[in-house]
């Protein structure tokens, strides 16, 4: 008798589990508190990017605000007649040839300057949202290359709060975002980095030959410009650009194609023939002869005082906490990264950079910023003496790559914990509320950043008003003199900013600041007005 073939018990297939009618052990109900922090979690990030997006708006909006007061000073006086007189191009040959050699940075103020003070009274509006657009489309390549969704209103944040601490955490606001010449000098450079990295993402991911093309011309040519416009930028960005070509060749296993290092090579080569036109520019020469001479900045004396100066630079800028900010939005950016990250086939779909590319280039900016930020400190001291690192507003190229690093590193940071947190609950190790514990900490600290700039630009409000009410008067008063036909008016300093007015130096021959107020209200001669 043959006996029957016997059936495994043993078998746990779905066709098994299907035909003997047993099913999976049900998870519990979730609790009422489980579901609370469910939704706490949902709507903690967004409350978060609207928190910090209201309060850095608010201070951006203050500083844009405030550009409807500024008036001339310095430098003003100078770019604002030559802009009048001469045209956007007489002032660009001007530079050229007597001043600097600076012909971008002498276009750009020919243009700002050349319907009088309406310019440089938009400027710092332009300037903000300009920048925001660029650092919002930046943020979101970083999170896809993280393998997230971009959250616009988190996105926002960020570039809200990184600008915040560049225009307010230094010691000279004033000069970093209202006044024109070192706004066009140091802190539109900056800007235009953003965007030509926006600019060498799109050319090197671009498939068709041509188009790749046009992005290496124009990147060529803007580089040039920068250049000629901003030298402690060019140094920054060149140095940069010289590392990133360094890591992105293809034998390094970097990048696959030759297109990231074709794209350095010639942001580089347009940064160096800027550089060469500028400095065997006519003007250049002459500014050159005008400086006394003493011991060469790379002699051991010169380095040593420049590392000098290089130390008490760093000291100041890590003497201001508030910088943390950065870093501490950036974990919000990775924490969204997380929280809203697509599914795991499309988040490696979505990866077009290897996770160790990544890695390496947020390493990046540390040697970048240190070195960048010396060359910067040498380069002070040969134009202005030993005194030349206190001159804080071309501290703005590598405070610019420093922040957007904190807030990469930040990201970085976020993404981690996101990671972690995620795996750990769903194996029930830490509890539910410790994810929206870390996103209120971090919030914290970001508005924490903000609350400290709050004093400065009350100083910042306070001295612009008062100012352009004492300007407002003084320039009705000569200008009806002027008119009358007086040719020797009264003029009384009005200081801002640390910045230099007439009558500076006791040689009124010397006092070019005198010489160009003189011009802009068609007179002879000022003289001091002791009243």
């Amino acid at each position: 008798m043959v006996r029957p073939r016997e059936t495994s018990t043993e078998d746990d297939s779905p066709r098994a589990t299907e035909h003997s009618g047993a099913h999976p052990t049900p998870s519990a109900p979730p609790t009422p508190f489980s579901r609370f922090l469910s939704s706490v979690r949902r709507g903690l990030l967004p409350g978060a990017g609207g928190t910090l997006v209201a309060a850095a708006g608010a201070l951006l909006a203050v500083g844009c605000f405030l550009g409807l007061y500024v008036r001339p000073t310095s430098d003003d006086w100078c770019a604002g007649w030559k802009a009048r007189d001469l045209g956007v191009l007489g002032i660009t040959a001007d530079f050229y040839t007597t001043q600097n050699g600076r012909i971008a940075n002498a276009f750009l103020s020919g243009v700002v300057y050349g319907d009088g003070p309406a310019g440089i009274k938009i400027l710092p509006t332009v300037i903000t949202l300009t920048f925001t657009l660029g650092l919002v489309l930046l943020g979101r390549e970083l999170v896809r290359l993280l393998g997230g969704r971009p959250r616009l209103l988190i996105l926002i944040a960020c570039a809200l709060v990184v600008q915040a601490l560049l225009y307010y955490a230094g010691p000279r606001a004033y000069q970093v975002l209202l006044w024109a010449p070192a706004t066009i000098s140091h802190t539109v450079p900056s800007l235009i980095g953003v965007w030509a990295l926006l600019l060498a993402i799109g050319t090197v991911r671009h498939p068709r030959t041509a188009v790749r093309a046009c992005g290496y011309t124009a990147a060529f040519l803007i580089a040039a410009a920068l250049g000629t416009l901003s030298e402690p930028f060019s140094l920054v960005s060149g140095l940069l650009a010289a590392a990133v070509g360094l890591l992105v060749l293809p034998r390094l296993g970097l990048a696959r194609t030759w297109r990231p290092f074709t794209w350095c090579l010639v942001w580089c080569s347009g940064l160096l023939c800027g550089l060469i036109l500028l400095y065997t520019s006519p003007g250049a020469r002459w500014r050159r002869a005008q400086q006394p001479a003493g011991e060469s900045p790379l002699s051991a004396a010169g380095l040593r005082g420049t590392f000098d100066g290089w130390l008490h630079m760093w000291g100041t800028i890590t003497g201001q906490w508030a910088y943390l900010g950065a870093a501490a939005v950036g974990v919000l950016l990775g924490l969204g990264c997380r929280l809203h990250a697509p599914a795991r086939g499309e988040r490696e779909a979505r990866r077009a950079v290897p996770r160790h590319m990544l890695v390496a280039l947020l390493l990046l900016p540390v040697p970048v910023v240190l070195l960048g930020s010396f060359a910067v400190a040498l380069g002070l001291r040969s134009g202005y003496g030993p005194s030349g690192w206190t001159y804080a507003r071309t501290w703005t190229s590598h405070l610019a790559l420093m922040e957007l690093a904190l807030c990469g590193y930040g990201a970085l940071l976020g993404d981690r914990l996101g990671r972690f947190t995620a795996g750990r609950r769903s194996a029930g190790g830490p509890p539910a509320g410790a994810l929206p514990a870390g996103i209120l900490a971090v919030t914290c600290v970001a508005l924490a950043s903000m609350a400290a700039l709050v004093p400065e630009v009350q100083r910042l409000t306070t001295a612009t008003v008062t100012r352009s009410v004492a300007w407002d008067a003084q320039d009705a008063r000569i200008r009806a003199e002027a008119a009358r036909g007086v040719t020797d008016v009264g003029y009384r300093p009005l200081y801002i900013g640390h910045l230099a007015e007439p009558f500076y130096t006791s040689r009124y021959e010397r006092d070019w600041a005198a010489a160009c107020v003189s011009k802009w209200y068609g007179v002879e001669r000022i003289h001091r007005l002791r009243t």
